[in-house]
């Protein structure tokens, strides 16, 4: 008698963020497709995978730090894949003999920007927004004092094959790359004591600490990763562009925050995935295509790309009240 009183008290199912990112990525190619009419063609979607790439390896980094929780965020993500592409490009200069060398040392100079956000952040207790917000006017003035105002060299012709070129499928090898440190990310949040870590720290810091977690260690490694992917980035987007600008990754430093979101990680710490930020990559830059097509204004684009985000957020945080 009492079965069905109990089955309607039951919280109804919901759709994980991972499943509604993807099916509005879906919905945006279906839409861009009725507009115009080769939109979501082969050719147009692997280049619009392409951009999302770039978008999505920076936010491997910033989805680590957003799971590590108190309050964590990383702002300076654009600007240190900025420093990394001209790092790289002066040192490589076109030669592929020398792009392990830029590829090392721009990498290098980025896990050491890391490590100071991180140990600002665990030992002088500086919030990371403010810390990472310091940490772009520092870098902007490491990179005014390394190119003295111009930035110049080129991209090994390897790295431009790699990102331009097609490998199989008539897919560039970029894709490929982007695929093989997802499963790698992935497998390391999910599979290893340091993944475990990170999650416990995010969920909670003191029981993580009370619980012999080393929390200061994993919330630095967690800055100094994100700050190696996005000079990995970085470098990825110089071989796209083949040359490099003053302000060649700026622009990623808030969609990089959105794709996580977008992919389910919760701003507060402790909840997340790397593969619903990859989906949520793939989303913001879907939607930034169907917004070129339809020619709508710059101002426009942005009020759109924050509607979208405010509705998406609206709907996790009621999943996340229906399963309390």
């Amino acid at each position: 008698m009492n079965t069905p009183v109990i089955s309607s008290l039951r919280p109804p199912k919901v759709l994980s963020p991972v499943v509604l990112a993807a099916g509005l990525a879906i919905a945006l190619l279906i839409v861009g497709e009725i507009v115009s009419p080769g939109f979501a063609g082969h050719g147009q979607i692997v280049n619009m995978l392409r951009v999302s790439a770039f978008l999505g390896i920076i936010a491997i980094g910033q989805t680590i730090v957003i799971i590590s929780g108190g309050e964590g965020i990383d702002l300076s993500v654009g600007k240190v894949a900025t420093f990394a592409a001209i790092i790289g490009s002066r040192v490589m200069d076109g030669d592929n003999t020398k792009l392990l060398p830029a590829l090392t040392l721009a990498l290098t100079v980025a896990a050491a920007i890391g490590l100071c956000n991180g140990l600002g952040i665990t030992y002088l207790r500086i919030p990371p927004f403010v810390m990472t917000l310091g940490m772009i006017g520092v870098v902007q003035g490491l990179i005014l004092a390394y190119t003295s105002g111009q930035a110049h060299g080129r991209a090994a012709p390897f790295l431009t094959s790699l990102v331009n070129g097609k490998v199989i499928f008539d897919l560039p090898g970029l894709l490929f790359l982007w695929l093989l440190l997802a499963v790698a990310v992935t497998w390391m949040l999910r599979r290893t004591t340091y993944g475990w870590q990170l999650f416990a720290v995010g969920a909670n810091r003191v029981s993580a600490r009370l619980s012999g977690i080393p929390v200061r260690r994993t919330v630095i490694l967690a800055y100094v990763l994100s700050s190696v992917f996005a000079g990995l980035a970085g470098i990825l987007l110089l071989g796209y562009t083949e040359s490099v600008f003053l302000d060649l990754a700026d622009q990623y430093m808030l969609p990089s925050i959105a794709a996580a979101v977008i992919g389910g990680t919760l701003l507060a710490g402790g909840i997340g995935g790397y593969a619903g930020t990859a989906i949520g990559a793939v989303v913001l830059t879907v939607l930034q295509s169907l917004l070129i097509t339809l020619e709508i204004s710059a101002a426009g684009r942005t009020v759109i790309n924050g509607l979208v985000l405010i509705v998406l957020l609206s709907l996790y945080g009621r999943q996340r009240r229906l399963r309390t």
